[in-house]
């Protein structure tokens, strides 16, 4: 027999995408990510947001989908990290330290989630069996 779905794990997952979500809108609308206000390329992190609720709806809000679903959110995070470094985006507001760290700071609160979640998903039977 297997265990239940941790539902304290799954709630919290869900409470660190969330949060995690709404504070990549509010500093990319807000204050830019990449460069000043209203730089370009701060659209760029709305193919993550886009990414997460996609992942969401496909998956149903199953723990194991909500599971790719942020761990595909933390590695597009991350490729948009590399790229604003490789292209040098931002400059002079902001430098690469900057990047680096508020892009970590998101491919961890991502990465953390869909952790948890795999985590939540460990007792669920997979699907289409019985």
């Amino acid at each position: 027999m297997r265990a239940p779905v941790h539902l304290s794990t799954f709630r919290s997952a869900a409470c660190v995408a969330l949060v995690a979500t709404i504070l990549l809108v509010w500093l990319s609308l807000g204050v830019g990510i990449i460069g000043a206000d209203g730089d370009p390329a701060n659209r760029m992190y709305f193919g993550v947001v886009a990414i997460g609720v996609i992942g969401a709806a496909i998956a149903r809000l199953h723990p194991r989908g909500m599971a790719r679903a942020l761990a595909a959110m933390a590695f597009a995070q991350a490729l948009i990290g590399a790229f604003a470094l490789v292209e040098g985006l931002g400059l002079p507001w902001s430098g690469p330290a900057e990047i680096v760290l508020l892009n970590g700071f998101f491919v961890a609160l991502f990465g953390g989630s869909a952790w948890m979640f795999a985590q939540a998903a460990r007792g669920e039977p997979e699907r289409g069996r019985v």
